[in-house]
């Protein structure tokens, strides 16, 4: 059993990413993680800055122009195995920020995650409900026991 696969079975670190939006799905996911009401700590899951400590990466918002190539180096920075989970309805679809056809402005947004990088769990809302984010990271800790074997 490697060091990630033991350091696995302490603790998982999430990674939050920002790539445009309103921040909505940001505040809820940070208040899950940090506020004393939801507490996502106490089953030790701690939020990380660092891609290098990442186990699961949350993306944000509909990627836009600005932030593909950053989005594109940070998931190759968190080492492998690793898991992607869109939270929020602009990241899995575009949300807001399609035109009045349904279709995402190509001049200005790229997508959904999921045209930008790998997506392994999807997470629906505007914004993202505690309880679900809760819900999205444990029905992921089976899938990175999955890939730690």
């Amino acid at each position: 059993m490697g060091i990630k696969a033991t350091s696995r079975k302490k603790a998982i670190h999430i990674m939050l990413v920002y790539t445009g939006g309103c921040n909505g799905c940001d505040i809820e996911i940070v208040n899950t993680v940090l506020s004393p009401k939801f507490d996502i700590e106490q089953y030790n899951v701690y939020l990380t800055w660092n891609p290098r400590e990442a186990d699961i990466l949350v993306v944000t918002g509909p990627v836009t122009h600005w932030t593909k190539k950053p989005l594109q180096k940070i998931y190759e920075a968190i080492p492998n195995p690793k898991l992607v989970v869109a939270a929020g309805a602009c990241a899995l679809t575009g949300g807001v920020y399609k035109n009045i056809h349904g279709e995402i402005p190509s001049e200005e947004i790229e997508g959904p995650v999921e045209n930008v990088i790998p997506v392994d769990a999807k997470l629906p809302g505007c914004a993202v409900r505690p309880q679900d984010v809760i819900a999205g990271v444990v029905s992921a800790l089976p899938l990175l026991a999955e890939l730690d074997k």
